[in-house]
């Protein structure tokens, strides 16, 4: 039984964004069956995703930190300023109305998605720089988030920041924190690889639940916008994701840094964690439900996107005949 759940972990993470997209679709066209992700159920579901990050940390994981301030400082300048920017800049470009802006402007203030770390891998980044990275914009995230969401979007609507940092800090550093501490205390049984094995699968369902409540809430805006809507939407989202890759990546040619630390935070900036956009829509921005569709197709395309990308880093070096170093 243990060996069919790895395999199955191991199959869904490989296709993660095929069943994204199955998900969604199935959503779209029977909107009842994610009907229940709504509310503390749908935050609790992100919570359990960020608590398999915290159960692949290590007390590693974390040194890396203080070993390599700068290079995880120029990381966090970058996902900070520039999704943001990007974000805002599209907003205005398109001309969105503003329950989308708002959805668009929060995506961009999020921290980096949890599976920006596999995707770093796939590619032959940076992996340690990838998990640094990721575990300090999510640190920092509380703060910043709803700070930046104060400046970029204050005059769309009034930003309850002390409300969204304490939702923050408890669905994404806190379950980050028992992850890392399970990981700590009992790391040295035999059977902990395996739950962290398992674990994968179970955060990718746990996004596609995401995915699919979003859908079942939006649906029947979808319905009467039409195909202009989500077309128009996925633009935006396609921009703000594609801009992110390419300026992580020249903000690390500025820096100097290696092939391999370019790739990470190319892949780290232009993925996102709309998991947490999307909750962070549910809750504060309910009056606004279309705020939560630029969250949603972003928990689906960045993955697919982030794929793509990783792909096109290995075919490269498999033509040229390198592996990329790391530093």
């Amino acid at each position: 039984m243990t060996a069919l759940l790895q395999t199955i972990s191991r199959v869904l993470a490989s296709h993660a964004s095929a069943f994204i997209i199955a998900t969604a679709a199935v959503t779209m066209l029977l909107p009842d069956v994610f009907v229940w992700v709504r509310g503390n159920t749908q935050t609790c579901i992100l919570g359990l995703i960020m608590l398999t990050m915290g159960l692949t940390l290590t007390t590693r994981d974390f040194r890396l930190l203080a070993r390599r301030p700068l290079d995880i400082l120029i990381g966090a300048c970058a996902q900070f300023v520039i999704m943001p920017a990007v974000a805002w800049l599209l907003v205005g470009v398109f001309r969105l109305d503003p329950a989308l802006s708002l959805g668009i402007l929060l995506v961009g203030c999020c921290p980096g998605g949890v599976s920006s770390n596999i995707m770093s891998y796939l590619c032959h980044g940076d992996v340690a720089y990838s998990v640094g990275m990721t575990c300090a914009s999510t640190l920092l995230a509380p703060v910043m988030t709803p700070l930046l969401m104060q400046f970029t979007a204050g005059r769309i609507i009034e930003i309850d920041a002390l409300g969204m940092f304490r939702g923050i800090l408890f669905v994404t550093v806190l379950p980050v924190a028992i992850g890392t501490f399970l990981n700590y205390r009992y790391s040295g049984r035999p059977s902990f690889p395996v739950i962290q094995r398992i674990m994968p699968g179970i955060s990718v369902i746990c996004l596609a639940c995401i995915v699919g409540g979003v859908i079942s809430t939006v649906h029947p805006h979808l319905v009467s916008g039409g195909l202009r809507l989500f077309l128009w939407t996925f633009a935006v989202v396609l921009c703000h994701n594609s801009l992110g890759y390419m300026l992580g990546w020249m903000f690390g040619h500025t820096a100097r840094f290696t092939t391999a630390k370019k790739r990470t935070l190319s892949i780290e900036v232009g993925m996102q964690n709309a998991g947490l956009a999307t909750v962070l829509a549910s809750t504060f921005f309910a009056s606004l439900p279309l705020a939560i569709l630029p969250c949603a197709i972003s928990c689906a395309w960045h993955s697919i996107s982030g794929t793509i990308l990783a792909g096109l880093f290995v075919r490269h070096d498999t033509s040229k005949h390198l592996v990329p170093k790391a530093s």
